[in-house]
């Protein structure tokens, strides 16, 4: 096992970050040779060959980040990133977000509010080479007036857990600033423990499209929720639905969902759409009376106050494909009550028919560890890298031919299943298992579950 961990660290650190960003797709990967190996759970057999990519991993001109990316975060906001790679500066947007400016609150959000802050590259040693350094930026403390307070609110900053952005062609990912959730209620009503998230999951685009025609087709999708006031209960889903040219959602009633879903969408139908999705003044849609994939809060464990969050959709536009993100933005007014809190991301593909092989190579991102993340997948294995440190993590087997095109089955050392798809080359996982050691303890309580792991990547090599 020594011996294989070494070998994908030493092929990992040969590949720069986000080579899909400037072209790569997951449908058209490179040859790559493994050892043979039989069962689930034999884990990654050696280095896949490759060769070091030397082209530019980011725009070469010296404002990196021209672009404004739009796009989602794992704690269910809608935000657009700009960076200044010239002044070295950067401005993020909060369109919607249930994320509140203070601890203690919980109606108070950031939404609407604007930061700008200064952005630093990683240091020396941190990444791999200098090209992945140049174009990885470290969102430092940003401030602006939050609207729902009329005061002035910073972002938090985890020095040892930093948000970091890593900047493509087309495409940004990573972490934006965290927060720290808590909440008493009167009498108990909504109180959420004590919990610290050092950075929150992002994925953008530099190409979002308004035109609901685009989405028409079938769709695989995986979710990732969680909801503060169960103890930030967790919970990944898969779902497939077919959008109308209008954008209008359906799904199977029942799908047959035993041999490749760990867990069954449900039986109500779609769940990234509630209502008619509207297009906003921002450039992505909205859509009110959001769907919910983990229990609905009881004030008292008995009374229920309804479903009273937006989902939110970007369509995002990469290397020729249209890849659907969609944020669930969870509601909470204590004057009603009214209490929807459950939020997160998910990413939706479209149900081509992917061959065998057809994820092959390396992704990065960001994961519901809180923690920054590579994949290197060869076959029908793959492994999960620890960016900087180059270690081989948690590995993982995959399998082809699925009930619904595009969806793979994977399923880690111990037997745990999950769910991969690729589209654009970006490919999401969920895993019902603790994955690379679990959530960074940074960003954990007491209460904290390590599963199910979800991740989110860009490809890297192909």
């Amino acid at each position: 096992m020594d011996a294989i961990s070494k070998g994908l660290a030493c092929a990992i650190a040969s590949v720069p970050f986000l080579i899909a960003c400037s072209g790569g797709k997951a449908g058209d990967p490179g040859s790559i040779q493994t050892n043979q190996c039989s069962g689930s759970n034999c884990g990654v057999q050696g280095p896949p060959s490759q060769t070091a990519d030397t082209s530019t991993l980011c725009p070469a001109n010296a404002d990196i980040g021209a672009s404004t990316y739009l796009g989602g975060a794992g704690s269910g906001e809608v935000v657009s990133l700009n960076i200044d790679a010239v002044k070295m500066t950067y401005t993020l947007k909060f369109f919607d977000s249930p994320v509140p400016v203070a601890a203690g609150n919980v109606d108070n959000t950031r939404a609407n509010t604007t930061v700008t802050g200064a952005v630093m590259h990683p240091p020396t040693g941190m990444l791999p080479n200098a090209e992945q350094t140049r174009c990885a930026f470290m969102l430092t403390p940003a401030s602006g007036t939050a609207p729902s307070t009329g005061s002035t609110y910073t972002t938090p900053f985890s020095s040892t857990n930093p948000p970091i952005v890593f900047v493509g062609k087309g495409v940004a990912g990573g972490g934006i600033p965290g927060a720290t959730i808590s909440y008493s209620g009167p009498l108990g009503i909504g109180s959420v423990n004590s919990r610290t998230f050092d950075f929150y999951p992002f994925l953008g685009f530099a190409s979002t499209s308004t035109d609901l025609s685009k989405l028409a087709g079938t769709y695989n999708g995986l979710l990732y929720h969680i909801q503060p006031t169960a103890q930030f209960a967790a919970r990944a889903i898969n779902t497939i639905e077919t959008f109308d040219a209008n954008g209008a959602c359906t799904a199977p009633t029942n799908p047959a969902t035993s041999t490749a879903s760990p867990s069954s969408p449900s039986s109500t139908g779609c769940l990234t759409t509630g209502d008619a999705y509207t297009l906003n003044a921002n450039g992505y849609f909205d859509s009110t009376t959001a769907p919910q994939i983990e229990a609905q809060y009881r004030i008292g464990g008995l009374v229920t106050t309804g479903k009273s969050a937006r989902t939110h959709m970007i369509l995002g536009q990469l290397n020729g494909a249209t890849v659907p993100v969609v944020v669930r933005t969870g509601n909470v007014n204590t004057g009603t009550p009214a209490i929807d809190d459950e939020s997160g991301i998910a990413m939706l593909a479209s149900a081509t028919p992917l061959a065998s092989g057809g994820f092959n190579g390396g992704y990065v991102g960001a994961d519901s560890n809180f923690r920054y993340t590579a994949s290197l997948i060869s076959g029908g294995l793959g492994s999960f890298i620890n960016p900087t440190t180059q270690a081989a993590e948690s590995g993982f087997a995959l399998q082809y031919g699925q009930s619904s095109d595009g969806l793979v089955t994977v399923a880690d050392a111990q037997g745990n299943p999950g769910l991969a798809i690729a589209a654009g080359g970006l490919y999401a996982i969920f895993i019902n298992g603790t994955e690379n050691g679990g959530v960074a303890p940074s960003s954990a309580n007491a209460d904290t579950v390590n599963s199910p792991y979800f991740s989110v990547g860009a490809q890297i090599s192909k």
